[in-house]
């Protein structure tokens, strides 16, 4: 491990090189690569230097206790070199895991989507709870959530409805939600009592910088429209609603979430943008998922990810087969303990993956 460590620190030093020099600062893309490289090998050379400080207090107690001439000294050398053999085993999966080769994408912002299923109006009314779910789960992490587009339900909830979130490790973090959730309960508009399983599709996109993929604007067809309100009413007369279509591969996306037909337009090509790049993504995805044979995050929108009983109060998620009794403080938000689940089953694939490499 230590001659990884050691590797490490090189390219550690070589990157804070390399941030300073005036033609990486004009190089947007590779200067805001390398930063991030930067922070996160930072991470790693930090507990480098724990690891080492910890082998260096074991040796250095180790001539203590073979000097034996003072009593005292001999028990507090005993006793700081069993705290550094207890503390060296757990620093070194916690590396171990620091290790793993990062995924790009994740410290990326991301944007979210979610659609009625299978259900009627009940499954617009569960993407309505979902979206409340991952509302309250991104402002208890001190994200920001901002809505693109949407398109209400007869009975409530959304037919679909887009959002953005930005803060730190955004698509890291949300990409496990990727997939779709059924839920079983009985609904607001059965009048026999009965269960029924309705179902909504998640879908998490990484936010495309600019840098990232370039859209030419011949191949976008802009059009303007009203925005409007529950009930297809329109709220406002000006045209500031804003639909873009890629004409080469069909994609779409439109913004009416502002009153400036600017800063729709601005929210929309930023989707486009994530939309075109995530069709590159999800390719790689795939391929990964499959040399790996992981279900956490293979890209694939139709498998069933997760169901949330009503009745029996309990959420089950599929890929890992966890099952947790707390259904009420799940929707409400408290979704980290499902996550962390999925990301360490993840990365324990990617360790295996390495195997003696590290």
């Amino acid at each position: 491990m230590l001659d990884k460590l050691q590797i490490v620190k090189q390219r550690f030093d070589e990157v804070s090189d390399l941030i300073i020099q005036p033609d990486i600062i004009t190089d947007q893309k590779r200067y805001v690569q390398l930063n991030k490289e930067y922070k996160d090998l930072g991470k790693v050379v930090d507990k480098a230097n724990e690891y080492q400080s910890l082998l260096n207090t074991i040796e250095e107690a180790k001539e203590i206790i073979a000097d034996g001439s003072d009593a005292e000294m001999v028990d507090m050398a005993k006793m700081e070199m069993d705290e550094a053999k207890n503390r060296i085993p757990v620093l070194e999966d916690e590396i171990k895991f620091l290790l793993i080769p990062k995924d790009p994408e994740d410290s990326k912002n991301a944007v979210v989507e979610l659609r009625a299923g299978t259900g009627g109006d009940e499954a617009s009314i569960f993407a309505g709870d979902l979206f409340r779910m991952y509302t309250k789960y991104c402002e208890g992490r001190g994200w920001k959530v901002s809505t693109v587009d949407f398109s209400e339900g007869t009975n409530g909830g959304f037919k679909e409805i887009q959002f953005e979130v930005s803060g730190d490790d955004v698509y890291g973090t949300l990409k496990f939600e990727a997939g779709v959730h059924r839920v079983q309960r009985v609904p607001q508009t059965e009048t026999q009592g009965r269960v029924h399983t309705s179902a909504a599709t998640c879908m998490v996109f990484p936010e495309a910088e600019e840098f990232d993929i370039e859209i030419n604007p011949k191949d976008v067809r802009i059009d303007f429209f009203c925005s409007s309100g529950p009930g297809g009413q329109s709220v406002n007369t000006t045209y500031s609603a804003v639909r873009l279509t890629h004409i080469p591969t069909g994609l779409v996306a439109q913004c009416q979430d502002q009153k400036s037909q600017h800063k729709n337009k601005e929210k929309a090509f930023k989707v486009l943008r994530s939309r075109l790049y995530d069709l590159e993504l999800a390719k790689k995805q795939a391929e990964d998922a499959l040399k790996r044979g992981s279900m956490v995050t293979s890209g694939d929108r139709s498998a069933k990810i997760r169901t949330y009983n009503y009745p029996q109060g309990r959420v089950t998620d599929h890929r890992i087969g966890l099952t947790l009794y707390d259904l009420s403080n799940i929707v409400n938000g408290d979704i980290q303990k499902i996550i962390d689940e999925l990301m360490l089953a993840e990365n324990t694939s990617k360790l295996k993956e390495l195997g003696e490499t590290i």
